[in-house]
């Protein structure tokens, strides 16, 4: 994947997460209790901020829009501490995208509830592409921004346009989408892999796009993993196909034809505080692989390391670590037997 551009572009839903700490998710109708809030960067800003603290010296580019609220003054501040994160291409107008997170502390799992604003608005009209160009474009997410999910004439939608002209510029393309629970997956998506190299997902959204059962009785079953990814192959994705589980991690190389498994960590008990960002954590760790042209194998390992690293704190990226001591993580735990 060796090119002369350096650099990694992360354009799409820069969000603000109200990130709520309760005892559990209640049945509709039922109460739980609030612990705690807490005011974070989400959406883009997980795979930023991971990919900024992997390596001081790799400069990645931020191309969205935010508010001129206080989740946007946050998303400022926040970015603004890394003097690795470019924000030329971040616009400032009206209200930002937020996401109200419920962490309940009984399963580590968390609920999403998305106020869209800024979100929807992004397209290519925000693009300044003499300011982004890197050796990576990765847009995200898509399903969820309303623009970039339009139908287009030409391309099939805005976003498959967006990824064309990424493509056009020499630059490796890359996408991620939300686990939504909708048919739009099917037409969005796939119009978007005509225009894409590296597709990093999970399993319940390459269900969603590809219409493969992957799972039986919430075990992720590896044949019909490898039967979605060459589902995925066919509607053109060029380099790399992952489907990322919490479990085990799934790759394909369209370029060599290789086919690789690799485990997650035997993380300790008690060693997970929260799954916010983890998915971004492991796509982070893909893109970081891809820019230094390690081989899918070894972007997988380190994927698995990075989701691990987030997985140590609650939020998204308070867990995420130095390149070195993503690597060393990856080293001390083993794997898990499947």
């Amino acid at each position: 994947m060796s090119n002369t551009k350096k650099g990694i572009t992360v354009a799409g839903s820069l969000i603000a997460d109200i990130f709520y700490e309760i005892d559990t998710y209640p049945n509709q109708g039922f109460l739980t209790t609030v612990r705690s809030t807490s005011l974070n960067i989400g959406g883009t800003g997980n795979m930023i901020l991971d990919l900024a603290k992997f390596d001081k010296d790799l400069k990645v580019k931020v191309c969205a829009i935010i508010g001129k609220d206080n989740g946007g003054k946050h998303l400022q501040k926040v970015l603004s501490q890394f003097p690795n994160i470019d924000t030329e291409n971040v616009t400032i107008e009206e209200n930002s995208s937020v996401t109200l997170v419920m962490n309940a502390a009984d399963t580590k799992q968390r609920t999403f509830f998305f106020v869209p604003e800024a979100s929807d608005k992004f397209g290519m009209d925000y693009i300044d592409w003499d300011k982004i160009d890197t050796k990576i474009f990765q847009l995200e997410y898509l399903l969820l921004m309303k623009k970039v999910d339009s139908p287009d004439e030409e391309y099939g939608t805005h976003g498959a346009r967006i990824l064309a002209e990424a493509k056009k510029r020499g630059m490796i393309t890359s996408i991620d989408v939300v686990s939504e629970q909708s048919d739009r997956a099917k037409n969005i998506v796939k119009a978007a892999f005509k225009y894409t190299d590296i597709c990093c997902i999970n399993e319940s959204e390459a269900e969603a796009v590809t219409g493969v059962e992957i799972t039986k009785d919430g075990v992720v079953l590896e044949e019909k993993a490898f039967e979605a990814i060459e589902k995925i192959k066919e509607l053109g994705v060029s380099k790399w196909i992952v489907i990322h589980a919490p479990k085990c991690g799934y790759g394909y190389d369209c370029e060599t034809g290789e086919r690789f498994t690799v485990p997650s960590l035997n993380l300790p008990e008690g060693y997970i505080k929260g799954s916010t960002g983890a998915g971004d954590a492991y796509c982070s760790g893909i893109l970081y692989g891809a820019h230094e042209d390690k081989t899918l194998e070894g972007a997988m390992k380190f994927a698995r390391a990075s989701a691990a690293c987030s997985l140590s704190e609650n939020n998204g990226t308070d867990g995420m670590r130095s390149a070195d001591k993503v690597i060393a993580l990856e080293k001390e735990f083993g794997e898990l037997e499947l």
